[in-house]
């Protein structure tokens, strides 16, 4: 009842009006509201986050290029290439990038005059950035507070403390979604639903949805994540075989074993939600056209049929999480990356086109996030595990058409990266899941209680949104 994570001056103001009738007891009158209650806002028109998450380490340095003639020509050899040729190793031909190249709205200089070029295949993004619906956050990742080379090389842990288990695929997953290693069960994504379950009431459980299976990401420590299928609510088979009543009765009688009392929950919940859902996304269609036999964009499609439902579900803030595998790209990065990036481009760009058909593109923040970025040398067909990376945040609420944040130099012996060019970042995670808190609806007294390193950066927003 007394900690500082579930108090704010907003919910104590709210509670000491609605309970001002109890005189003097109000003290304890609101103490006992605010019971199990977390800090909520009261949410009067619509947002919602979608998180695209990219399993497996995303390739940052062939997804925004180097495209000037200077920073190309290091980034090339870097690479593996050598001079006069065109394609060698790991790097992207200059030429195939031409159609891609960015210029920022804002016209600002970035480290060493850089020019970046987006990979071929994002010709869609490119078009976002260029109407200034497209941002790119550059050179961020997880960091407990902000760290030099020097101190990630000290052996002074308590004084420079680092994230844990950098560089591991399943922690620095959880770390993306939770900012906690493998094995938390709360996730940032879930954290703000929790702060958003009331005002989505009596459909909260419809606040944070997964389009791609079980993620940490989507789930709060009141707010429960909800499962769908690209096809629509998961159904539970066993009510197709006349076998109700003993479901029922199996999910509905009370246990004295908590295991198996959660259990019951889910189900409940699944078999509940399972017609209202499906019989509301009946009623949604869309003339966008999303890509074929593209796994993120069938699981996009159905995240903008569910929003293109919310005035039926009564909900006002929703986060979601998507999904696109298979990044870890060892070997075969060139052969296997131009196909990823195909497949983002196009699902990206359908999605924002049905949030403009919606009504709601200024409504939606979109963005990207994986396990980290990536070595910008070459192990001879691929890249190994990095840190830092570049993101993409899409939407019409975006201040698009720029870049945000440092430029790290293309090197692999600068301070900006902690060997073989993996990036030390130089925004941390936690500066940028404050600037999507904010815009979602948090307060800046909040913000702790959603990450909890935060205090130790730079308050306020990046700007991008």
């Amino acid at each position: 009842m007394t900690s500082d994570k579930s108090w704010t001056r907003r919910l104590v103001l709210q509670r000491a009006m609605q309970l001002s009738a109890f005189g003097v007891a109000t003290p304890l009158a609101i103490n006992l509201a605010a019971i199990g209650e977390a800090a909520a806002f009261d949410a009067s028109d619509y947002k919602a986050l979608v998180c695209i998450f990219l399993y497996g380490g995303n390739d940052n340095a062939n997804t925004l290029v180097p495209f000037d003639p200077t920073n190309y020509a290091s980034y090339h050899q870097i690479r593996g290439g050598t001079a006069g040729e065109e394609l060698a190793g790991i790097a992207l031909a200059r030429a195939s990038l031409a159609a891609t190249a960015l210029t920022p709205a804002d016209g600002a200089a970035l480290t060493d005059d850089i020019q970046y070029a987006l990979a071929p295949q994002l010709t869609g993004l490119k078009s976002l950035f260029d109407a200034r619906r497209l941002a790119i956050q550059l050179n961020v990742g997880p960091l407990v507070q902000p760290t030099t080379l020097a101190q990630y090389q000290s052996v002074d842990r308590v004084a420079n403390p680092l994230p844990r288990k950098l560089f591991s695929h399943n922690d620095q997953q959880s770390v993306w979604q939770s900012q906690d290693s493998e094995g938390t069960t709360s996730g940032w994504g879930g954290r703000l639903g929790d702060l958003a379950l009331s005002s989505n009431s009596p459909m909260s459980s419809l606040t944070c949805i997964s389009a791609s299976g079980n993620a940490v990401f989507v789930s709060g420590r009141d707010a429960l994540q909800y499962q769908i299928s690209p096809r629509g609510a998961i159904r539970i088979e066993a009510l197709d075989g006349g076998l109700r009543n003993a479901v029922d009765a199996i999910v509905s009688r009370n246990s004295k074993h908590v295991f198996e009392n959660e259990c019951a929950k889910v189900a409940r919940r699944s078999i509940e939600l399972e017609g209202v859902v499906n019989r509301a996304l009946d009623r949604v269609t869309l003339d966008t056209a999303f890509p074929t036999g593209n796994s993120l964009g069938n699981q996009l499609k159905i995240v903008a049929r569910l929003i293109g439902a919310r005035a039926r579900f009564g909900v006002k803030r929703q986060v979601f999480f998507v999904s696109l595998g298979n990044f870890d790209h060892h070997n075969a990065l060139m052969r296997h990356h131009s196909r990823l990036m195909t497949l983002l481009n196009d699902a990206m760009r359908a999605f924002y086109s049905a949030t403009v058909e919606l009504g709601v593109a200024n409504k939606v923040t979109t963005f990207t996030a994986s396990d980290f970025g990536r070595s910008l040398t070459s192990n001879s067909d691929g890249s190994d595990h990095g840190w830092g990376a570049h993101h993409f945040v899409m939407g019409a609420a975006v201040h698009g058409g720029r870049f945000y944040g440092s430029a790290p130099h293309v090197s692999i012996q600068t301070d900006d990266q902690v060997g073989q060019g993996r990036l030390l970042p130089s925004t941390s995670l936690d500066q940028f899941v404050a600037t999507l808190a904010l815009w979602f609806g948090c307060e800046t007294s909040e913000l702790p209680g959603i990450m909890p390193n935060v205090s130790n950066f730079p308050e306020g927003s990046l700007g991008f949104v």
